[in-house]
């Protein structure tokens, strides 16, 4: 299987084309979905992990074979920025690697500020690169025990707001959604800082990680009566609009591919 591929399912609505570096997380974050996809236990991929091996040697191979001309995503298994044994090094060499070849990337991280440490990539990638966080919760506690490894909600906005400011274009998944509450006040902190261009709005597909019932015809109103005057980018996922089925979402805020690096 190639190093650069195709994503199935859910993962296909945020990225055409994906690349994993690290086949583990130090982020520890309990709904995450890697270990049921990887049959592993909780024990074996939650660790701090080491890079893929030759990774770096397979993608240069393929970026020489066929350079990508849509989004490659970092990543579906693993963060490129959680706490590696290489200190985040495969993740710098791939993006220089990305960039020599000109391919599009997107990253979606919830490593907080490990991101910034280049910086100086994702500026010289100019629009040929989006990255973004994972936003779940606002309160503090909360977020220390369901993701207990990963950086906390306002450092993540904090970095979100330094990479707008460098003229990174940013985004912001809203999934999974736990906690009505919790994610409207984290969408609504997004807009008074101002520091996101395009939002990935989705559910939780385990009702295990709900800590209430939710009205999830009520949730997208609120989203959408949020999002739509700002003008930003909105991309509504499947799995919500089927939930939200009474509620009227716009072609393009289905398009999936509208949504990332254009190339």
């Amino acid at each position: 299987m190639p190093v650069i591929y195709q994503p199935t399912g859910k993962a296909r609505e945020y990225s055409p084309l994906a690349c994993n570096l690290y086949m583990a997380c130090s982020h520890k974050c309990r709904y995450c979905y890697a270990p049921h996809v990887l049959q592993r236990n909780a024990d074996t991929y939650f660790r701090i992990p080491h890079p893929r091996k030759d990774v770096l040697k397979n993608i240069e191979a393929e970026l020489k074979a066929n350079v990508p001309t849509k989004q490659v995503m970092l990543s579906f298994i693993g963060d490129v920025y959680c706490e590696t044994h290489d200190s985040n090094a495969t993740t710098r060499a791939a993006l220089e690697l990305f960039l020599e070849y000109g391919a599009p990337v997107a990253v979606l991280t919830k490593g907080g500020e490990r991101c910034l440490k280049d910086l100086d990539l994702f500026k010289r990638f100019g629009e040929r690169i989006w990255v973004g966080a994972t936003l779940t919760f606002m309160d503090e506690a909360k977020s220390r025990y369901h993701e207990s490894g990963a950086s906390l909600p306002q450092e993540r906005l904090d970095v979100l707001a330094e990479l707008k400011r460098n003229g990174v274009t940013t985004f912001a998944s809203f999934e999974p959604m736990m906690e009505a509450r919790e994610s409207l006040a984290a969408l609504q902190k997004t807009l008074e800082m101002d520091c996101v261009d395009s939002y990935k709005i989705g559910k939780t597909d385990n009702s295990q990680w709900l800590t209430e019932p939710v009205d999830w015809d009520a949730y997208l109103r609120e989203c959408l009566a949020l999002i739509r005057p700002t003008g930003k980018g909105l991309y509504v996922k499947h799995n919500l609009r089927a939930a939200a089925s009474n509620v009227e979402v716009r072609d393009s805020e289905k398009d999936a591919d509208a949504h990332g690096v254009q190339a």
